[in-house]
């Protein structure tokens, strides 16, 4: 069973930066895919963040120029960094990894941004 772990999640003010960690219980490269998601109060999950098994990788428009996606091979770690952190971007922020049609989901860990 794949397990997914993120941990970096904080409170932080508007401007600050977070780095989010993501580690997968195998081999990275057996994923189609891997990303981060996000969910605030009230609102579905969506997209932030995602790279392919090729390097390719994918951004939600408002997180475009803030937010970097990358990957430790040898760790078998997806990090997300966030800076220019704003209050919109507070919500739980959950690991996903696709292999096919079956997704694998972390626990999520909590980003606040306020003052």
């Amino acid at each position: 069973q794949v397990q997914l772990v993120e941990s970096g999640g904080g409170l932080v003010q508007p401007g600050g930066s977070l780095r989010l960690s993501c580690a997968a219980s195998e081999n990275i490269f057996n994923f189609n895919d891997m990303g981060w998601y996000r969910q605030a109060p009230g609102k579905q999950r969506e997209l932030v963040a995602t790279i392919n098994v090729g390097g390719r990788i994918n951004y939600e428009d408002s997180v475009k120029g803030r937010f970097t996606i990358s990957r430790d091979n040898a760790m078998n770690t997806v990090f997300l960094q966030m800076n220019n952190l704003k209050p919109e971007d507070t919500a739980v922020y959950y690991c996903n990894a696709r292999i096919m049609s079956k997704n694998y989901w972390g626990r999520g860990t909590q980003v606040a941004v306020s003052s």
